[in-house]
């Protein structure tokens, strides 16, 4: 090994070491212990004060299918979905209803009024119902971003939920403010008759049964 290898070695590896006695760390350790972010951590460099960064829209992980950004993010540039991308069948809602269940019935309620143990007790800012007529006026693409990016308080779940269980779950939501928030004249005429019956009225077509005078 020539001198000047031999002496580029010893340099390299000087660098290498620890900390010194004095607290000064090598070059390459630098490069190891230099101030970062942690996850969850607030920050000052960005105006929602997040450190953890939504992808830019139509990027996706390597290795990852393309997906159509109206599809993988619920937007394409400014623009959110008007309808789900997904075909609407009984399975997409029950599984919509499962995960619904699960990750966002113990803040929302199981009818999306907002109504839960959790909700009670979350003084800073209880979850909102999903029925306002903010919420239910809102794109689908808007709902869909917002379960997977999170909004105020509320995390995102693009981690619990995949892409088809997003959709999903946005399915089962506009379920639930049809189901809650239907006119009664909306409703076919079993369906009518049926909800009638339930809050004591009377069924469609028929008038409201007398009851005789007992007799003297």
């Amino acid at each position: 090994m020539s001198r000047l290898a031999a002496a580029s070695l010893l340099v390299a590896l000087a660098a290498c070491r620890g900390p010194e006695p004095d607290g000064v760390y090598g070059e390459f350790e630098r490069m190891i212990v230099q101030p970062r972010y942690e996850a969850y951590r607030a920050s000052d460099l960005f105006p929602d004060g997040r450190v953890m960064r939504t992808p830019p829209v139509g990027t996706a992980p390597s290795g990852a299918p393309y997906l159509d950004p109206l599809v993988a993010y619920g937007r394409a540039g400014d623009r959110y979905a008007d309808r789900i991308p997904l075909p609407l069948t009984p399975e997409l809602l029950a599984l919509g209803r499962r995960r619904f269940d699960v990750v966002c019935a113990p803040c929302h309620g199981v009818l999306g009024d907002g109504a839960s143990p959790v909700a009670t007790n979350m003084q800073l800012r209880p979850p909102p119902s999903l029925h306002t007529p903010e919420i239910r006026g809102a794109p689908v693409g808007r709902l869909y971003a917002i379960v997977g990016e999170g909004y105020g308080l509320m995390p995102g779940y693009a981690d619990l939920l995949s892409v088809e269980e997003r959709w999903a779950v946005v399915a089962y939501v506009r379920a639930l403010q049809r189901s809650q928030g239907v006119a009664l004249d909306e409703l076919p005429d079993a369906l009518r008759g049926e909800a009638l019956r339930a809050v004591g009225g009377s069924a469609p077509g028929r008038s409201s049964p007398q009851r005789t005078p007992p007799s003297r």
